[in-house]
């Protein structure tokens, strides 16, 4: 079984922890770390997306358009 590292301790900045609770209250959540993973997830499958030469987009259905995620 892969052991977990242990816990850390991030600092983030005001508007950063207003869009984390914003988020959390979205999700309706109180594990603000679960959030920040999932947001890390996000970003690595963007990055590793690009390192591949694809690309990662959000599609909608509704017009049928595509927008790819920035960096």
């Amino acid at each position: 079984m892969e052991t977990r590292p242990p816990p850390v301790q991030v600092q983030i900045g005001g508007t950063s922890g207003l869009l984390l609770v914003k988020l959390m209250s979205e999700l309706g959540t109180d594990d603000g770390g679960g959030v920040i993973a999932r947001a890390l997830g996000l970003l690595d499958l963007a990055l590793r997306a690009r390192r591949d030469g694809k690309s990662l987009c959000f599609y909608d259905p509704a017009t049928k358009s595509s927008a790819d995620v920035a960096f």
